[in-house]
């Protein structure tokens, strides 16, 4: 079972919708990065919706948790019916947003990186938008389209979020110089130069 710890302690809000709201128009603002009002919204519900644990873990047979994203892929393969597949690919790129955004730091030391995130949620969300695109859902197809073109800068505008609470340790700072070096994020760069650090790529050994 997977364990992520908040970065964020109890926060008191008086409507969830409205916070997600302001803080992502922030972050997004603040990163330059531009989405449609409708790609926008989606974001917001679905920061929204994970925000109770309910909706992002499952009940298994191992207890409750969040199923590996080899998995939701699989069940979207698997799918006895396009509505099937459609929702199976929705969920495997909104965990994989929402877990990437949010719990980068805790992937410290495991097997599965937030690379892997990354090029799993973006690929189902591409893959999604082609299927949705000459159906009545339209739409919808183009905010899939856009997450999957915008995945990893939408992500690190949930990670502004996340980090907007954080203190940051030593084990931070080589954390966030490996996220650089796994997906080149400008949002790690620009906090490894606010603690003092200068990031350098580093020569890969040759055989």
């Amino acid at each position: 079972m997977q364990h992520f710890d908040s970065p964020r302690g109890v926060l008191k809000v008086a409507n969830l919708r409205e916070y997600f709201h302001g803080e992502l128009q922030g972050a997004l603002a603040h990163r330059h990065v531009e989405v449609a009002d409708q790609t926008e919204q989606y974001v917001v519900n679905l920061l929204t919706l994970f925000a109770r644990s309910e909706h992002l873990f499952e009940h298994t047979p191992e207890g409750v948790r969040l199923k590996p994203l080899a998995h939701m892929l699989a069940v979207a393969l698997e799918a006895q019916s396009s509505l099937e597949r459609e929702r199976a690919l929705q969920r495997l790129g909104d965990v994989s947003l929402f877990v990437a955004g949010f719990f980068a730091h805790s992937f410290a030391r495991k097997l599965v990186d937030i690379d892997y995130h990354i090029a799993m949620g973006g690929s189902a969300y591409g893959t999604l938008a082609a299927g949705l695109a000459h159906g009545r859902r339209q739409a919808l197809a183009q905010v899939f389209a856009e997450l999957a073109a915008k995945f990893l800068p939408v992500v690190e505008a949930l990670g502004e979020i996340a980090d907007s609470a954080r203190q940051y340790t030593q084990a931070d700072v080589l954390r966030l110089y490996e996220i650089w070096l796994k997906t080149g994020s400008t949002r790690a760069q620009s906090l490894l130069r606010q603690l003092g650090v200068e990031p350098t790529p580093v020569a890969l050994a040759s055989n």
